[in-house]
């Protein structure tokens, strides 16, 4: 059994290899190989809609966490999981694309970002895995929806500005990103397309207060949900509040930073999403 269980393991991630050897491949389970940018292969995990039919495709884009070992197949984690499922029913294709394996890397909350930024790197896989994505048998014509949680979420709002691929994105949705970067270094920014924040009042990881600052900057492409209370993570599913250390760069200072379910922000977060992504028009519609 034991030789037996190592030989899976070993087939596995040689079938991760040849995905990353072959862009636009589809390997087992769903996995992709997408053209990145500056000749990278983008490892990605594609769940079709449940109907069967082309839909609006949602990519998402994970936090400092990361998909698992770069070495194995992609492995969602319980809040991308719960999102997926719940996309997938409404019509959705979902995208799960791996910034971290596909470089070799598993996580970037307690080392920091060491040169997968969000606001340069990860911006750059979002933008060529939507101008990829767009033209798939799978997306229904108008362009995708870009969704990124913390890390990726400040990747998706850098990757709602211009200059965007023709006709490939139609909507952002960012959960609690980190905004001061870009407050900081990019005092032009604007977002290009319609673009959700959704952020924790009491954030003691990524502070709303810079996104907030942020989307004063395009007051009419941008709204922004504040919910009180909520801390990093709220839109997790039943996970209790906790304090985690060891942490890169937090607001609260000290590698310390609450996160956790808050139960009245999921609701809402439930709700706004699938609302959101239902009103946007097709990029040139």
């Amino acid at each position: 059994m034991h030789l037996l269980r190592l030989l899976v393991v070993a087939v596995l991630a040689f079938m991760g290899c040849s995905a990353a050897a072959q862009p636009g491949a589809v390997m087992g389970d769903g996995h992709v190989a997408i053209p990145g940018p500056n000749g990278i292969t983008l490892r990605a995990l594609l769940l079709p809609a449940q109907s069967g039919e082309p839909g609006v495709p949602v990519l998402a884009f994970h936090g400092c966490g990361g998909l698992g070992r770069a070495d194995r197949p992609i492995r969602l984690p319980a809040r991308e999981r719960d999102w997926a499922t719940r996309l997938t029913a409404l019509g959705h294709p979902v995208l799960f694309v791996d910034s971290y394996g596909s470089r070799g890397r598993r996580e970037a909350c307690e080392g920091g970002s060491r040169g997968v930024e969000p606001e340069t790197v990860r911006r750059a896989d979002a933008l060529a895995a939507a101008n990829w994505a767009s033209g798939q048998p799978w997306a229904e014509p108008g362009g995708v929806v870009l969704l990124g949680w913390a890390h990726g979420g400040s990747a998706v709002i850098s990757a709602a500005a211009p200059p965007l691929p023709e006709g490939a994105i139609r909507g952002v949705i960012a959960f609690y990103p980190g905004c001061n970067r870009l407050l900081q270094d990019a005092p032009e920014w604007q977002a290009a397309v319609p673009l959700l924040m959704l952020l924790g009042e009491a954030d003691d990881w990524m502070a709303a207060r810079y996104c907030q600052r942020l989307a004063g900057r395009a007051p009419a492409n941008v709204d922004v949900v504040v919910y009180p209370g909520a801390h990093h993570g709220f839109d997790a599913a039943n996970a209790p509040l906790r304090e985690r250390m060891g942490l890169a760069g937090t607001s609260r200072g000290g590698g310390v930073a609450t996160t956790g379910t808050d139960p009245a922000a999921r609701a809402d977060s439930l709700r706004r999403v699938p609302e959101f992504i239902a009103g946007l028009r097709p990029v040139g519609g």
